[in-house]
């Protein structure tokens, strides 16, 4: 277990188990904390039939009354998801407007993350054919706008297109670094609180990173003269969107 994709992957499987009160993931450490009641031989197998090669380190009795709140953890995933969908909004309109493809792209990347956060939500209390419905709704619909993005690069690259307004690049990709700042805070704060919040923790620290690129983009254009700086920045994050539309797909089988 190495990314979110198997975090939920693992989620999809072992939700289908009456016994399963709740799930603590650590991505880092590469482990996850079942909190079951019953016997453990029903998740030993459930989890070997995904051939993850997992093992049971070991098994102890623990206070349910201690476990995370998830009505917390629902309300941050919503105001993540909200403010993922915002600026999706912001970002793909002034990329529009300013000719930039890094703008674009890095709307697209925070839909992509606003589908992710969206499935964990819905997922909640729906049956496994739902869960896996919506799963492949989302990847194959950030598969297709990534393709489309990478394909108006490539025309943009052979083509006459106008030079990026780099001030826009600039300033728009600031409010969206201060934006996923602020979502990334959310999540660290309640990351004694939650269960799965590390995976939400990932995407947006890449957003992060994203934001930067695009910011270091827009300089490049201003100091260069040159439309190639977005357009590399913009293939940069579209190939990262499929990489994580690959991912999601992953929830189907």
């Amino acid at each position: 277990m190495d990314c979110p994709a198997e975090e939920q992957l693992i989620r999809l499987q072992l939700q289908q188990l009456e016994n399963i009160v709740q799930l603590e993931f650590d991505l880092q450490n590469r482990s996850l904390v079942v909190f079951h009641s019953g016997s453990v031989d029903l998740i030993d197998s459930a989890l070997e039939t995904l051939n993850l090669g997992s093992y049971r380190n070991e098994t102890c009795t623990t206070n349910l009354a201690d476990l995370p709140d998830p009505l917390n953890q629902r309300r941050v995933l919503i105001i993540v998801l909200i403010i993922n969908l915002v600026f999706f909004l912001i970002e793909f309109i002034t990329g529009l407007v300013s000719n930039s493809m890094g703008l674009v792209a890095d709307s697209l990347d925070m839909l992509a993350d606003a589908f992710v956060y969206g499935i964990s939500l819905l997922a909640v209390g729906a049956s496994l054919i739902r869960k896996k419905q919506v799963a492949g709704i989302a990847g194959y619909f950030q598969l297709a706008l990534a393709v489309i993005g990478i394909i108006e690069v490539v025309r943009r690259f052979v083509g006459l297109s106008l030079l990026p307004d780099f001030a826009a690049m600039i300033v728009v990709s600031i409010f969206a670094l201060v934006a996923n700042g602020f979502c990334l805070f959310l999540l660290q704060k309640s990351r004694s609180q939650e269960v799965h919040i590390q995976a939400s923790m990932i995407f947006t620290s890449n957003d992060v990173i994203i934001n930067l690129g695009v910011i270091l983009a827009g300089l490049l254009v201003f100091w260069t003269g040159s439309k190639i700086p977005d357009l590399i920045i913009g293939i940069i994050v579209f190939v990262l969107v499929i990489y994580g539309a690959r991912r999601i797909l992953k929830l189907r089988k």
